[in-house]
């Protein structure tokens, strides 16, 4: 096995297994919570639980698509299974957008009604919670930034651990004033909290599934080194995508002048461009197509001394 092969399969493992690990933790808080919510009426609580029941259901589809991930390519899926991180992250994150709302209009209704609460029950409940999620937020620390799966993930255990702070809070007010509507008034922070930055994460991984530009590359740039390197007259159908974190793919119709088809220029070419697009955008995949310039092209390139 080749040594990058190693290390790319070594930050994979610890991810699973780290998602594994948070998963068991996130469906323990998620039973007691839930018990919790029943005996002390906590919207907070209860909203608290319906966040860790996405995180079940999110870390599941996670550590799934994760194996999945392993799977070797085929005829038929010729980039393995490598996108399904990116749908399961999707799903967590269209879903928790949901419950995000949900849990925002349910809290509104009971600052107009708010119900009694049993704020000693929630005290104990809000703080297995928030211990559980801190021991969670460490364990998913070291891979937060290996996958999208494992940002969703990350995100999910810190909104939680935030969450679940916000239970305690609201708890302790309720228990030392009485004022009931700390409970509601901390399941909007919940949902507030939630919101943004679930749609931040929702957002990227549609742009994955719509073939968008990676964030941070700029195309124009692209298309400036390809154009300016020597013997090149233009350059169109530039297209860039994601297929999955880490992995940009790049295809391009690139226009050379006639002389490169018969005096053997189109390899080297193609090893300068390649170089180009890995040492200056980190494109490692990129797939070009060399077309002659028709009758009377123009000539507009800017040289790229770097890229010649």
């Amino acid at each position: 096995m080749r040594r990058g092969d190693q290390q790319s399969q070594r930050p994979a493992s610890g991810t699973r297994r780290a998602l594994a690990i948070v998963l068991g933790i996130s469906t323990t808080i998620l039973g007691v919570e839930v018990g919790g919510a029943v005996l002390s009426h906590s919207l907070a609580l209860l909203a608290d639980a319906g966040h860790m029941l996405t995180d079940v259901a999110g870390l599941g589809l996670a550590l799934l698509a994760a194996f999945l991930a392993r799977r070797p390519s085929t005829d038929s899926l010729t980039w393995g299974y490598r996108r399904a991180e990116v749908l399961a992250a999707a799903a967590q994150a269209a879903v928790l957008l949901a419950v995000g709302l949900l849990i925002l209009a349910e809290a509104v209704q009971r600052l107009i009604a708010p119900p009694a609460i049993a704020a000693n029950a929630v005290l104990i409940f809000g703080a297995i919670g928030l211990a559980g999620n801190a021991v969670s937020a460490i364990v998913m620390h070291r891979s937060r930034n290996t996958s999208f799966n494992a940002r969703a993930a990350t995100l999910e255990v810190l909104n939680d651990a935030v969450g679940s702070l916000a239970v305690l809070v609201a708890a302790g007010v309720v228990l030392v004033t009485g004022f009931t509507r700390a409970d509601p008034i901390a399941s909007a922070v919940i949902a507030v909290l939630i919101l943004p930055r679930t749609w931040k994460l929702l957002r990227e991984t549609v742009d994955v599934l719509l073939e968008a530009t990676p964030r941070g590359l700029d195309l124009s740039r692209v298309r400036g080194h390809i154009e300016g390197t020597i013997h090149v007259r233009g350059v169109h159908d530039l297209h860039v995508s994601l297929v999955a974190t880490g992995l940009p793919v790049l295809t391009a119709h690139v226009v050379v002048d006639e002389d490169c088809f018969h005096d053997g220029h189109l390899p080297g070419l193609l090893h300068r461009l390649q170089e180009c697009l890995m040492g200056h955008f980190d494109v490692e995949h990129s797939t070009i197509q060399f077309e002659p310039l028709p009758p009377g092209g123009e000539i507009g390139s800017r040289l790229c001394h770097g890229c010649r």
